[in-house]
């Protein structure tokens, strides 16, 4: 009973069904209403009478007319985007109601009709009843309950009445109809479930489409953002700077670069951990995002490396300008203090900028030209702007020209030794020598130190070159006992985790004592990486090979510092020696230095003597090496074998001007 109940009842629980009910029947309506005249007309032509107009002509006029006029409402105002679920409820309600009504009307004027006309004119009739019937349900098939009701409605008022008519001679036609009519209601029953079924299955394709949609926008969201600030990320920007790239003509001055690589970010990652450096990186970013401009796209490239990419569209404004203007505020920014987890944290910002000034200057050419101009800006002291010039291109392929040609170097054996003398204080002889690298038999002309000493910190190549270094000028410089050895170490060797190791192989394997070797090493590493440093420096003391601070004077040295790290050595920086004469503040400073590193049982060496005045002051303030021009040029080994030799027979020199 409930089954037969729901069957005659309008389902109403899925707003998506009666939408695809509405927008099926809708398109199929006016095809009824036309079918609906087509045989109203032709009932008319059949059983026309002039002596019967209300029934021939008037109510078929009147039934045409209303289909007519619904076929045009339903083809102009039926748009079922535009309803509500309310609405069309309503519609298919009242559909159903119609369609029962209009065919109880149509079956009750046909069969008004049929007394009044000839016996072949009643088969016509019948045939065209039925007819309208079969239209009628087809074109309602989507809406199960009205099709239903009409095939009821037409097929019970067909067989009552043809069931008794004519002596029941037309009773065989109203049982075929009977079941033509249950057929057809099996049919629509399913057709309305194959309907049902196929809304549910579009729903679901729909529903899965749109997750994986979603999931494809979220992966591309992932893919294109940084994780740790929500910026862009360097895949995003470059896929802006390809679709640049695909433009026919970008106007020049409308395009600019600006890329930002923070200064000592690293040193905050070390001493606070990583923890602190992303809530930097953070806050930076905030800073960064607020004064950009809205149309410019700021992307994070790398671990703090920032990206500015400004598009002008009026092309009588300068990109170039405004990517200038940007940088000055940004620089200002970054270097503000930032207050993380109770801690003050700083740090600063090297930027270059790129325009696109030239055809060559497309998207991914000026990301280079923009990196290219803050590795300069780095390179020449950090905090700074730099702008791309042709010439930094030039200066970058002669550095990969001098790194080619460094690794060609070390295999033949291009490289030579000058040896420094130090000379003692108070005995005026030889008492250590600094090696100093020389390329004299480069192919291409003799290379001063200065031009490719940095570029092999900055490849990496420093690490085999100061090896060879310490390797060859302690083969050299073994039989000159009990002269010492005083080799530089260049931070990017410490930063070598076996680089201890190394050094100890190649004195095992030269048989230099380490006794009479000293490493000089530099402030800014050891400040920078305090840790490492100390577990390289004990291990080289372990052993017994002399440490010295070089470059003293020109950092920020303090007494505990001095002490961590167990200097055995300080080296004055030429810097301070050569303002000495009497009386003066660099005196005095100089003065105070040694009487400082005297107390912590640290000997001092002082560089860059080019005076015989100097010579007097430093002995007089206690001084125990020297070492500088006055008393010797970086000379070959050969020369220096000779310098020893003389210095040998006139040791007395610097005493006597000591005594002066």
């Amino acid at each position: 009973m409930n089954a037969l109940i729901k069957f005659f009842t309008l389902d109403t629980s899925d707003s998506e069904v009666m939408r695809a009910q509405f927008s099926s029947f809708s398109r199929h309506i006016p095809l009824l209403y036309v079918i609906l005249v087509i045989n109203t007309v032709a009932i008319t032509l059949t059983s026309f009478s002039t002596q019967d107009l209300l029934k021939t002509a008037i109510i078929p006029a009147l039934i045409s007319a209303f289909s007519l006029y619904r076929a045009w409402w339903w083809l102009s105002e039926a748009n079922p985007d535009d309803l509500s679920d309310e609405q069309i409820l309503g519609f298919l309600r009242r559909t159903c109601w119609m369609a029962v009504i209009q065919t109880a009307l149509f079956s009750v004027w046909v069969i008004w009709i049929y007394p009044s006309v000839s016996e072949l004119e009643r088969g016509n009739l019948s045939f065209y009843l039925a007819l309208s019937q079969v239209s009628t349900v087809c074109c309602l098939m989507t809406v199960r309950l009205a099709a239903t009701l009409v095939a009821m409605v037409s097929t019970v008022s067909f067989a009552l009445y043809f069931s008794w008519v004519d002596d029941a001679r037309l009773l065989p036609q109203a049982l075929v109809l009977c079941c033509v009519c249950g057929g057809m209601g099996i049919i629509t029953h399913g057709y309305y479930s194959s309907f049902f079924e196929l809304v549910k299955s579009r729903r679901a394709l729909d529903l899965r489409q749109r997750e994986t949609e979603k999931l494809s926008r979220e992966n591309r969201r992932i893919a294109f953002t940084d994780a740790l600030t929500g910026m862009p990320n360097r895949r995003e920007l470059l896929e802006r700077l390809d679709r640049l790239n695909r433009q026919e003509r970008v106007p020049r001055n409308t395009l600019a670069m600006v890329f930002i690589d923070l200064d000592g970010f690293k040193q905050v990652n070390d001493e606070h951990g990583h923890h602190a450096g992303d809530a930097l990186i953070r806050t930076i970013c905030q800073r960064l995002q607020e004064h950009c401009p809205d149309d410019a796209i700021l992307a994070r490239v790398g671990g703090d490396e920032f990206c500015a990419l400004i598009e002008t569209a009026d092309a009588s404004v300068s990109a170039q300008a405004q990517a200038v203007a940007l940088a000055t505020r940004l620089l200002q920014e970054i270097a503000l203090p930032a207050l993380i987890d109770r801690h003050v944290l700083q740090v600063g910002a090297s930027i270059g900028v790129a325009a696109n000034l030239d055809p060559d200057a497309n998207g991914r050419e000026l990301l280079r030209r923009a990196d290219l101009a803050m590795y300069h800006a780095k390179t020449k002291g950090k905090g700074q702007i730099a702008l791309y010039d042709k010439a930094l291109d030039q200066g970058r392929l002669h550095r990969l020209d001098i790194e080619a040609q460094i690794g060609r170097a070390l295999s033949r054996d291009e490289f030579d030794i000058a040896y420094q003398p130090i000379i003692d204080a108070q005995s005026g002889r030889v008492r250590s020598a600094e090696a100093l690298l020389r390329w004299p038999r480069r192919p291409e002309g003799a290379l001063m130190p200065d031009e490719f000493i940095e570029i092999a910190e900055a490849t990496g190549q420093i690490h085999p070159l100061g090896l060879h270094v310490l390797s060859k000028a302690c083969t050299q410089l073994q039989s000159f006992d009990p002269i010492k050895l005083s080799v530089n170490v260049s931070p990017a060797q410490f930063r070598h985790p076996s680089f201890e190791q190394q050094v100890l192989a190649i004195l095992e394997a030269t048989g230099f004592p380490p006794e009479r070797l000293k490493i000089e090493v530099t402030e800014s590493y050891l400040l920078a990486n305090p840790q490492r440093a100390l577990e390289a420096l004990s291990v080289l003391k372990a052993k017994g090979i002399s440490v010295a601070l070089d470059d003293f004077g020109t950092g920020f040295t303090s007494i505990h510092y001095l002490q961590s790290f167990g200097f055995t050595h300080i080296k004055i920086d030429k810097s301070l020696t050569a303002g000495l004469a009497s009386g003066n503040k660099a005196t005095q400073l100089v003065s105070g230095a040694i009487t400082m590193a005297s107390a912590l049982d640290m000997e001092v060496i002082a560089e860059g003597v080019e005076r015989e005045e100097q010579v007097r002051l430093l002995c007089e303030a206690g001084c125990h090496g020297m070492q500088g021009f006055y008393f010797g040029r970086p000379m070959p080994l050969d020369r220096f074998t000779q310098y020893c030799k003389e210095r040998a027979r006139d040791e007395s020199h610097v005493r006597a001007v000591a005594r002066a």
